[in-house]
């Protein structure tokens, strides 16, 4: 495909809001961090993972104790128990794909995939399906991104028209980066913040366009904003 699709999911100045306009009182991942990135006309980054039922919810943690201060793996409750816990003790809860996308019809999304951790690596398949289903309806601008690049593989095969993207750590070795990259197929890139100056993204840019994450503040924002084509923002990060 053309990169025209992913250039129309990156337009305008608000960048993504990092899982949500999220703040005190305002738990990440969240509907209330969701209304109010939208109420800042920003586009939104949120994650997302299998409950143990097959429903693709938005959580970032592979557990719920840091959100919930429960002891278990996120993966292993089903959508129902995972939809009545509360955020941060607060009123929020652990929303599902559909909920926001019913909340953001017209807002710019994109949607981390975390695979489940394991040895061996397990199957991916089974989110991707989940997530494109839930998406087939969906008229917005979306694009799916993932640090496993068996996800841009995935949609690569079944969904081409959709912007899909590898995400790549400062860390990576440029052998893994040059493999992950063949392997995911990537229509763009989101590169953590201080890969953003390397050469390699510069030339990257020549060919896909590049998103970077996470940007916390002005001095970062300055930086970035002429070495990358889309921000993802935390706080004073905000273009």
């Amino acid at each position: 495909m053309s990169r025209s699709a992913t250039d129309r999911l990156f337009a305008g100045p608000a960048g993504f809001a990092h899982r949500g306009r999220h703040g005190p009182g305002v738990p990440e991942n969240s509907l209330a961090a969701f209304r109010a990135a939208i109420a800042a006309g920003a586009g939104i980054e949120c994650d997302l993972r299998l409950s143990s039922d097959g429903s693709a919810m938005i959580h970032h943690d592979s557990t719920l104790e840091r959100m919930c201060g429960i002891s278990a793996q996120t993966e292993s409750l089903p959508a129902a128990s995972l939809m009545a816990l509360p955020l941060a003790g607060g009123d929020e809860r652990i929303p599902w794909l559909g909920s926001l996308l019913d909340l953001a019809a017209k807002t710019p999304l994109l949607l981390e995939l975390k695979v489940r951790a394991g040895s061996p690596p397990p199957p991916v398949d089974l989110l991707c399906r989940t997530v494109a289903h839930d998406l087939a309806r969906h008229e917005g601008p979306v694009g799916v991104m993932s640090f496993d690049p068996r996800v841009g593989a995935w949609f690569a095969r079944h969904a081409p028209a959709l912007p899909r993207g590898l995400v790549i750590a400062d860390a990576t070795p440029a052998w893994h980066r040059f493999a992950m990259i063949r392997l995911a197929r990537p229509t763009f890139l989101a590169v953590e913040t201080t890969a953003a100056a390397r050469p390699w993204v510069a030339k990257a840019r020549r060919r896909w366009p590049v998103a970077c994450w996470t940007v916390r503040d002005i001095t970062q924002k300055k930086a970035l904003s002429d070495r990358v084509d889309a921000l993802i923002w935390e706080g004073d990060g905000r273009p």
